[in-house]
């Protein structure tokens, strides 16, 4: 086995383990504008908890990204070129987010709001949507010819296994996302979000449990076996901890429940980074998918100086903003314009 493509293939497994950890909650956050939060204040202070830090989780997404491009081009290729489409999607969805955003108080009308609130809650939900659907066919299979192209039309990615990776990731957003409310805030929002998890954490994970299980009964190894009942314990761990109200550590169990899952998901694919669904012989795989060993060792090299600094950055982004949001924090709204003008820009159209 070629030990830098396998080292790249499992760095790649967890960046996106990383993403799905930290964007897991802010996109769960941003759906649960419209269906948690209760009035404007309540979903000030769910904007508030992620507000610091948002961005700068989605800079998992486009180093996942990265990485592959560089590490497996081939893999990159096909991929995002087989999911033009959906991908076009994520894209606009995480568009339309950020600007909400930043425009949703820039206007103290209830209208202006609503419609940034709808924006940031579609948009979330697009985007966990379509990057569930992308990492499932990743590890299920798209129609690739022998030169690695999307046999079919535009359509041809969407299946049973799309939908599922789909409906997997918009569920442990959601889950994840009142997992880090009950920790991140105080009052009525964090009583809520831990009743919320409590009960709904056995729907929630139903689809991405699925997913881990349909992935080892065709690829599974015995050690990726291991992972999945593991998971299943942190799983369970996760749930009794948020019943006795122990917030953080239910919080670091759910994570445990999402690394076990992607190791065993990734764990029982690999060596292949994208199977062929028309022929076996099709498959790209950390061999034949992957760049050269000078262009692996120096991103490896590369990779040891930067990885670490972005690492502690974040984490010290969360240091600085560990303190609960609640209510009382949140100040009076105001409005960037002129109540008349406000109005009149409002109400246009």
């Amino acid at each position: 086995m070629e030990l830098l493509p396998t080292i790249w293939f499992i760095a790649i497994a967890v960046l996106w383990t990383g993403y799905l950890f930290l964007e897991g909650f802010d996109l769960g956050v941003g759906m649960l504008m419209k269906l948690f939060a209760r009035n404007n204040t309540e979903r000030r202070v769910l904007l508030n908890t992620i507000g610091p830090v948002w961005d700068g989780n989605e800079v998992w997404l486009l180093t996942a990204g990265g990485a592959t491009f560089a590490a497996f081009p081939l893999w990159y290729a096909s991929l995002f070129s087989a999911l033009y489409l959906p991908l076009l999607v994520v894209l606009l969805a995480l568009i339309f987010r950020a600007v909400a955003f930043e425009y949703r108080g820039k206007v103290d009308i209830d209208s202006w709001r609503n419609r940034w609130d709808w924006a940031i809650a579609l948009g979330s939900f697009f985007a966990a949507f379509g990057v569930g659907a992308a990492l499932a066919l990743t590890t299920t299979g798209l129609p690739l010819n022998a030169n690695g192209d999307r046999e079919g039309g535009p359509l041809a990615w969407f299946s049973g296994y799309a939908l599922l990776g789909g409906v997997a990731v918009v569920g442990f957003s959601l889950l994840h996302a009142l997992a880090f409310l009950a920790l991140k805030t105080d009052g009525d929002v964090r009583h809520r979000a831990r009743q919320w998890f409590v009960r709904l954490l056995p729907v929630l994970l139903l689809p991405i449990a699925a997913w881990a299980l349909a992935i080892q009964f065709m690829d599974g190894k015995p050690w990726t076996w291991a992972a999945v009942i593991l998971a299943v314990g942190a799983a369970i761990t996760a749930w009794l901890l948020a019943r006795r109200g122990s917030e953080g550590r239910a919080f670091l169990a759910l994570g445990g429940f999402l690394v076990l899952g992607t190791t065993a998901i990734f764990g029982a694919v690999f060596p292949v980074v994208l199977p062929s669904t028309l022929d076996s012989a099709f498959d790209l795989t950390i061999s034949n998918a992957s760049s050269s060993d000078y262009t692996l060792g120096l991103m490896s090299i590369v990779a040891a100086f930067g990885l670490p600094l972005v690492i502690a950055y974040q984490a010290w982004t969360y240091w600085v903003f560990r303190r609960r949001v609640s209510a009382a924090h949140i100040p009076e709204a105001h409005s960037f314009l002129p109540a008349v003008a406000a109005r009149a820009f409002t109400t246009k159209g």
